[in-house]
This record gives C-alpha cells, sequence and structure tokens, in this order.
C-alpha cells in the first residue's frame, strides 16, 4: 500500500515525471506496472512503442495523446488503451499540469530497457475531444461519478447508446462499470471504476490474477491477508496472486476507486471466496462426522 502523502514524482524527461507505485520493487508483482503520471504545460513525450499494453486514465488537467488513428485531448474522466506495438506520444497544450493513472501489463523489465523503444508517429490532423457518441472513436472512452448511480442509467440519461458496452453492475450496496476490457481492445489487463455504497461490503477473496486499486473518493477499510488498512483518496494499493483481501465503506458517503486487473481474468474461476470454501469444508466435515 503507498499513501497519497508518500508521493514522489521522478523525473522521467524534460517536463515529464511519474511516481512509480507497482513496478519490480514490489513482492508478487510481474504483470502490473503502475504509475501516476504528471505533465507540465508546454511539455511532451517523444513517441514510442512499448512491448505491454497501456492503458491511461486522466485524473486532472488536460493532456493530448497522439496516436496513428488521430490526436486526442484526454480531460478529467477520460480514459484510453494503447496496445502492444503502436506507437504513441504525449502534449500538453494547457495551462497547468496534466496528471493521468498509468496501467502497463505486463509489467515493464527495467533490464530490457522498461520494453520501450523511440518510434517515430506521423504527426498531423486536429485534436479532437474524446467523443464517445462517435463510434470513430475507438480506443477512448469517458467514466463520471454521474455514471456510477444506478438511478441514472436510463437511455434518456445516458451519454452514449445503452448496451451491454455501457451496462452497470449492481450488487451487495456494489457498482462497477468496466472501462478498458476486451470489448475496447485489451489483451492483458483490465481497467474499471467501482463504488461502495455505505451499505457495500465484498466478503474475503482471492483471485490468479494482479489487482491495484486508487482511491478517487470517500474512504475504505481494506483489508489484505488478515491485515487492515483505511485507504483515503489518493491512495493505491495493491494485490497478488493469492492474497485474500476485502473492502467495507468506512463513511457515510460513496467511496469509489479506479482498479486494475493483470493478465485478464479468465472466463470461469476468476474469484475464490473464503467464505464459500469455509462452507464446503463443514459441509464435508459433517459428511464424514456422519
Amino acid at each position: 500500500m503507498r499513501r497519497a502523502s508518500e508521493a514522489v514524482f521522478t523525473a522521467v524527461s524534460d517536463g515529464y515525471s511519474h511516481w512509480s507505485i507497482v513496478d519490480e520493487s514490489v513482492p508478487g508483482a510481474v504483470h502490473t506496472g503502475f504509475a501516476v503520471c504528471e505533465l507540465a504545460p508546454g511539455a511532451s513525450v517523444p513517441s514510442r512503442v512499448n512491448w505491454f499494453e497501456e492503458s491511461v486514465y486522466l485524473l486532472s488537467g488536460s493532456a493530448v495523446m497522439d496516436t496513428p488513428g488521430g490526436s486526442y485531448r484526454l480531460e478529467p474522466g477520460d480514459y484510453g488503451l494503447v496496445n502492444t506495438g503502436v506507437p504513441y506520444a504525449w502534449r500538453n497544450l494547457g495551462d497547468e499540469p496534466a496528471r493521468w493513472a498509468r496501467m502497463q501489463a505486463p509489467q515493464p523489465r527495467g533490464r530490457l530497457d522498461g520494453d520501450s523503444l523511440p518510434a517515430p508517429l506521423a504527426a498531423g490532423g486536429p485534436v479532437l475531444p474524446v467523443d464517445t457518441r462517435d463510434p470513430r472513436t475507438q480506443s477512448f472512452g469517458h467514466i463520471s461519478p454521474q455514471h456510477m448511480d444506478p438511478g441514472k442509467q436510463s437511455q434518456d440519461l445516458l451519454a452514449v447508446s445503452a448496451s451491454m458496452r455501457t451496462a452497470l453492475l449492481v450488487y451487495s450496496g456494489i457498482t462497477v462499470k468496466m472501462m478498458v476490457d476486451s470489448d475496447l481492445g485489451a489483451d492483458l489487463s483490465t481497467m474499471f471504476m467501482v463504488q461502495y455504497q455505505p451499505d457495500g461490503v465484498a466478503g474475503s477473496h482471492d483471485h490468479p490474477f494482479e489487482e491495484t486499486y486508487l482511491i478517487l473518493e470517500g474512504a475504505t477499510d481494506a483489508t489484505f491477508d488478515g491485515e487492515t488498512y483505511r485507504l483515503e483518496v489518493g491512495d493505491v494499493a495493491f494485490a497478488g496472486v493469492g492474497c485474500v483481501h476485502g473492502f467495507a465503506n468506512a463513511g457515510d458517503g460513496p467511496v469509489r476507486w479506479l482498479e486494475t486487473q493483470a493478465p485478464q481474468p479468465p472466463p470461469r474461476h476468476s474469484y475464490r471466496f473464503a467464505r464459500d470454501w469455509t462452507y464446503l469444508r463443514d459441509v464435508l466435515h459433517k459428511e464424514e462426522s456422519a
């Protein structure tokens, strides 16, 4: 777990820095490279091509991502996907720093120059906003707190057409909305938004993949392998494969966080709930004793 108050941004290039949170220094992390990046006004990041998949979510400010498919201005709440082998670059044309969360899967390897190489990218064309209603917007999307409200999912209130792509999953005081997944073109990871109402609770469970959580609103009491932590806005936590974890809302209002998974969950057995296996153990013990 990393506290927002502990954030240290390391310069990567002129005007560009990042707070590396999950990397090769984190025990058990091999599929996840997670960081918060910052780009100063007027600064840019030259085009590169990566040996990994990268997903981003704009936290504050605005930045332009140049891709072979066009240049897009990302605002807070916008997110996007860069597939493996696709060149891209960043520019900050605004007057304030831009910050975004960055998920890379699998984890970049320092011994191989971070699995990233400079690569040419033909610039040109207008800078476009992320228009989620435009079917030509293939690798970008937008999410806001309103999208997490079950009462605001009717067709007349949605910015885009209602479909399985825009569906909100609601259960046990918890809402989940997918952002980056196989439907958006991702192969190696997912990124989505989670919100708990005051009565929201997730029972203890673990996964055959890694998860990272960046708290965006409210507070949660998170338990990892028996240790409980209070996570608040800006804090980041990581759960490796097999780490038993659970969450409970720690406030009177909603708690909301950005979550990533790598590799992508399998179609079956992606959750292993401790409660269910304890139940099975008790059933088998009774049968044996009968």
